[in-house]
């Protein structure tokens, strides 16, 4: 009996996925353990390995499927004994998918019809007509609003008689109000804020293409706005001098033998090391209960091509900082190519995003629920201060967190920070 080769569930969330790629082909031997494709998810794009031994002898979904069910048969293996013949007893049959049903607003077309302006009508010029929907294009609209051009009036030389601005050369002004005037009894009216993209680039001749969002993308847009609309941001910003840090760092660097400390890693070291020793930012919020975690697991902001995702430093402030920085190195890397595993970047009690490597001076970040804080890193660099009464200049660098104030009050957010700074200007105490 031929072995049935399913969509997996690759982390807790996943409902469906994309299935980017098939390393195997049909007609390939697998073993337990081959990877024979890799499944993008809502968080990264994974491998997946057999788990049985035999022939790939059917695919079932091909490569660049989206929206596949998690669970649905996606290959056929044949074991060694078996022949083509063996595949007529299971139904490959992909499922089908629901498509659903959208409403667009009037006069906004959506991203499928802007490509292709001519498909966009759906209606007759008489059932246009007999609805009393005025058959035009975007620009046609807006050209006539503005010019005072009664559309009724006008007859449409486009596909299916659709009035495009071609038609408007010569109409005759003043045959009717801008719409918007008359709404509002003569008060211009500006049009609707909820005019999507699509619609302003064809209404404006705005050269453009569309670029289709991954499942990561999609995520991050979903969780942000959820954690804006929903979370109570409060902001804190404090400085922090770098040079003894630095000091430290170059040390350790010209005694090492074989790797290299970041200032990064110094960074993710001191939030775990503050979150130990000042427990109470070290929290996340429920309806019922505060969340007071035991452990600082930091998560660390990393750019890929999909996307951001935050690889995890667990335990953070009991590891040293060259295990720190072989961690961070390694799951970099593999964030970036979107090879991480769900438990190596799902969970977390802080964030750290540093931009400092950009140039950025300070700047505010977005927190990641259910944590309630995350330290946005600027960069450092020498500045002017005043030390005892006299000006001089120290490498500077500028820390802004964000907490969530259900969990978080301002008292607590601002002497954590305290004990993170303390750690930063004075990193000693990061080495043992």
């Amino acid at each position: 009996m031929p072995h049935k080769v399913l969509m997996p569930a690759l982390s807790p969330t996943m409902t469906e996925g994309k299935l980017a790629k098939w390393v195997k082909k049909e007609g390939d031997a697998v073993k337990a353990g081959d990877v024979i494709a890799e499944i993008e998810t809502d968080k990264a794009t994974m491998e997946v390995e057999a788990v049985d031994e035999g022939t790939l002898a059917k695919i079932v979904i091909p490569e660049g499927t989206d929206g596949v069910k998690v669970n649905s048969l996606i290959a056929l293996l044949l074991e060694e004994d078996e022949d083509a013949s063996a595949l007529g007893s299971v139904s490959t049959d992909a499922p089908k998918k629901e498509v659903p049903k959208t409403v667009t607003p009037a006069n906004q077309p959506t991203a499928e019809a802007s490509k292709s302006a001519p498909s966009m009508a759906v209606a007759t010029p008489k059932q246009a007509q007999e609805s009393g929907r005025v058959f035009a294009s975007p620009l046609a609209k807006r050209l006539a609003k503005e010019k005072g051009i009664d559309l009724s009036s006008i007859k449409g030389s486009g596909p299916h008689g659709r009035i495009v601005k071609a038609d408007l050369d010569g109409a005759k002004a003043g045959a009717a109000k801008p719409a918007a005037q008359q709404q509002s009894g003569g008060t211009f009216t500006p049009a609707s804020s909820s005019i999507n993209a699509v619609s302003l680039a064809d209404a404006y001749g705005i050269p453009y293409s569309l670029q289709p969002n991954s499942g990561v993308r999609k995520v991050i847009a979903r969780r942000l706005s959820e954690s804006k609309q929903t979370v109570p941001h409060f902001y804190l910003t404090i400085d922090c001098e770098l040079d003894a840090l630095l000091a430290v760092r170059k040390q350790v660097n010209d005694a090492a033998d074989g790797f290299k400390l970041s200032v990064n890693d110094f960074i993710i070291k001191a939030t775990a090391v503050a979150l130990k020793k000042y427990p109470a930012a070290n929290v996340s919020w429920t309806d019922d209960n505060i969340v007071q975690y035991e452990r600082a697991d930091v998560s660390v902001a990393v750019a890929s091509d999909n996307g951001l995702i935050t690889p995890i430093i667990t335990d953070a402030a009991n590891k040293s900082l060259k295990q720190v920085s072989k961690e961070m190195k390694d799951l970099g890397g593999r964030a970036k190519e979107g090879k991480l595993k769900p438990h190596e970047f799902q969970g977390g009690t802080i964030s750290v995003s540093n931009l400092g490597m950009f140039g950025i001076r300070e700047f505010s970040a977005i927190i990641n629920p259910p944590q309630a804080a995350i330290l946005a890193i600027g960069a450092g660099g020498e500045r002017a201060v005043v030390k005892n009464g006299q000006l001089t200049v120290a490498n500077v660098m500028t820390v802004t967190a964000s907490f969530d104030h259900r969990a978080i009050d301002g008292a607590v957010g601002a002497e954590f920070l305290q004990v993170f700074k303390g750690l930063i200007e004075n990193p000693m105490g990061l080495l043992l």
